[in-house]
């Protein structure tokens, strides 16, 4: 027996939305039902030489039925949406940064009284996620860390929510804060060159045009560095970890939070 198409949503019809369209309409198994944008005042996008409706409400989840929506879109309308969604039934993928841990626990809770399940995580490359595995196992081993993270210009928020995850993950790894060298004297003022401070790692943000999404994490100890690096060379490494997460969406009972736990590589 054929098993059914799962009916999909994509909050979100910029750039990325519609390469993560155009790989929805491109699976045997996904059906692209719908796609939602608070700031388009069309009633339609052209996808695969068909025409796909295209809503800036809400309302238009109930109309269509979806079993996942994914979202890749910003802060703001990603709060309004995941509400939204839960309500009737719809279960969440999100790939949205910038969403702080009280949005994050919101959602976790309304998914959990709706019996539903769903994905957000900071990074849908898997080479990001093994890099962050990878730097989970460093932490304990050394005392201070830094992270830079390069992203193109067009990127409204900064530290990067991969970066922060970065951080918080490490620090939880090694139970302690990181060692951290503050500058005891700023040469252009009102700035900390040092960068931002969590968990004692340093981040540093780089925007300009020609860069994708980057990142490395490098290590300091004695008398030694470790460098651990990812590059994504184009939005498309993304995608087959967002098709993953979509297949997988209907079968959880729960939120899954990062994309090492639904590959595994943390159980908790």
């Amino acid at each position: 027996m054929t098993r059914p198409s799962i009916r999909v949503v994509m909050s979100g019809a910029g750039n990325m939305g519609r390469q993560i369209m155009t790989a929805i309409e491109a699976a045997d198994d996904l059906e692209l039902v719908g796609a939602l944008d608070g700031l388009s005042s069309e009633s339609s996008v052209e996808m695969a030489g068909r025409q796909v409706p295209l809503s800036n409400s809400l309302d238009s989840l109930a109309e269509w039925s979806p079993d996942v929506v994914v979202d890749f879109s910003n802060a703001e309308w990603t709060m309004q949406l995941i509400p939204a969604a839960v309500s009737v039934g719809v279960r969440p993928v999100i790939g949205t940064s910038g969403l702080s841990d009280d949005a994050i626990a919101d959602t976790e809770r309304r998914i959990q009284e709706a019996g539903l399940g769903g994905v957000i995580a900071a990074n849908f490359a898997l080479g990001a996620v093994l890099m962050m595995h990878l730097a989970n196992v460093a932490a304990p081993l050394f005392d201070s860390v830094e992270i830079i993270e390069q992203h193109h210009d067009g990127k409204v928020d900064a530290p990067s929510g991969t970066a922060v995850a970065t951080a918080q993950s490490m620090r939880e790894a090694r139970g302690s804060d990181f060692n951290r060298k503050d500058a005891e004297r700023h040469n252009v003022e009102g700035y900390d060159s040092r960068g931002a401070a969590l968990g004692g790692a340093s981040l540093h943000s780089v925007r300009l045009p020609g860069l994708v999404a980057h990142q490395v994490i490098i290590f300091g100890g004695n008398h030694e560095t470790l460098t651990i690096r990812h590059d994504s060379m184009s939005r498309a490494s993304f995608i087959p970890e967002i098709l993953r997460a979509v297949r997988a969406a209907p079968e959880l009972d729960h939120l899954v939070i990062g994309l090492d736990r639904l590959l595994g590589l943390r159980i908790d």
